[in-house]
C-alpha cells in the first residue's frame, strides 16, 4: 500500500469506521481503515479512515452529505 493516503475521518467506534469505509467504497472511493486501538484493551485508541489524495474532496463531500460526525 502506498504511504500517501490522507486521513479523512477519525472515530473511537470501529463499527462506525467500517460502515463509513463500505459507504465510500460503494461510492467508488477507495478507502482503508487504520486501526490504532490498543490490542490488549479494545477500549482505548482511535480508528482512522484513509483515502487517496485524488479522492479527498469526494470523500469529504460524502461524509458531509450523509451527516457522519
Amino acid at each position: 500500500m502506498e504511504s500517501n493516503w490522507i486521513k479523512v475521518f477519525s472515530t473511537e467506534d470501529a463499527y462506525t469506521a467500517e460502515i463509513l469505509k463500505q459507504g465510500l467504497i460503494e461510492s467508488d472511493i477507495a478507502a482503508v481503515v487504520m486501526n490504532q486501538r490498543d490490542s490488549s484493551y479494545q477500549t482505548f485508541g482511535i480508528v482512522h479512515i484513509l483515502v487517496h489524495p485524488d479522492n479527498l474532496e469526494k470523500a469529504e463531500a460524502y461524509i458531509k452529505e450523509n451527516n457522519i460526525a
